[in-house]
């Protein structure tokens, strides 16, 4: 007698399942799922996957905490003369920094259910092909808001008044998912290129720490020297920390958001198309 192991994220039921086994018990051929279906049947799959592991949450809660006190009170009284004042000025980079930071997660992920075989299983079904992929990074979506609340929470608490209020706080949050989505689909690409789990983490850190800490984040570019600061001005994310920081100020600045629009629509197609052919490759 041998011992069967089920995959805890897999082994849900519900009313989409038992009408299958309804139908297939009625010798009847189940209809192809369409592509939102599919897709969100497997970002559910990654939310499941948080609840049966909850440790995965520590990179939306603990470490955006973590940034948002270690750089507040570092800092601020350095910088702005009081940590309230660099607040202001701080929250909507570090809420950036944070966010974009775990946007590697998706490339980890990926690469795991690789390494298990997971993929291979899911190629054979009848779904749209992407929908594995895609759903995965809807999964994500999820990640990258609560991280948001955190974050805006901890600085409520520690005194950041945004002006651009409620409205001006949601309009930058979503700019930021928006390019987070989009930005995901390159780790995506490594987590299919790369062999190993520890190779698309090192390979995401060796890009990721470069473009967050060689941006407008922490400081106003205009202290830097020229060399650096011509790097600064045309890192995507100084771009997009400025679209959010106007945002939430309420002074939006217009070109800031186009362009972020434009680089998310950029990272979309290409890295997303690049990410397909490797997936239909694999």
């Amino acid at each position: 007698m041998t011992a069967t192991t089920t995959d805890p994220t897999t082994a849900t039921y519900t009313p989409a399942a038992e009408s299958l086994h309804a139908v297939l018990d009625a010798g009847e051929q189940p209809r192809r799922p369409s592509a939102l279906s599919a897709s969100l049947t497997f970002g559910w799959r990654a939310m499941l996957k948080i609840k049966h592991v909850p440790e995965q949450l520590f990179d939306v809660t603990a470490f955006p905490i973590m940034m948002t006190l270690m750089f507040t009170y570092l800092f601020g009284g350095a910088l702005a003369g009081s940590t309230t004042q660099y607040l202001q000025f701080l929250l909507p980079g570090i809420l950036v920094m944070s966010v974009v930071m775990i946007t590697m997660y998706t490339g980890l992920g990926v690469n795991i259910d690789i390494e298990k075989g997971v993929f291979d299983r899911f190629r054979t079904l009848p779904i749209w092909r992407p929908s594995a992929l895609v759903g995965a990074l809807l999964g994500d979506v999820v990640r990258y808001s609560m991280a948001s609340v955190v974050i805006l929470a901890v600085g409520l608490i520690l005194g950041f008044r945004p002006a651009g209020g409620v409205g001006g706080v949601l309009a930058g949050v979503g700019l930021l998912i928006v390019f987070s989505f989009a930005f995901s689909w390159i780790w995506t690409m490594f987590g299919l290129m790369l062999r190993t789990e520890k190779s698309v983490m090192s390979v995401s850190m060796m890009v990721l720490f470069p473009l967050t800490f060689l941006s407008s984040v922490f400081v106003d570019p205009v202290t830097m020297p020229g060399w650096l600061r011509a790097f600064v001005n045309v890192n995507p994310i100084t771009i997009l920390s400025d679209a959010v920081r106007s945002l939430m100020m309420g002074v939006p600045d217009g070109t800031d958001i186009l362009w972020t629009f434009i680089a998310s629509a950029a990272l979309l197609t290409v890295f997303g198309t690049w990410t397909m052919r490797l997936y239909n490759r694999k």
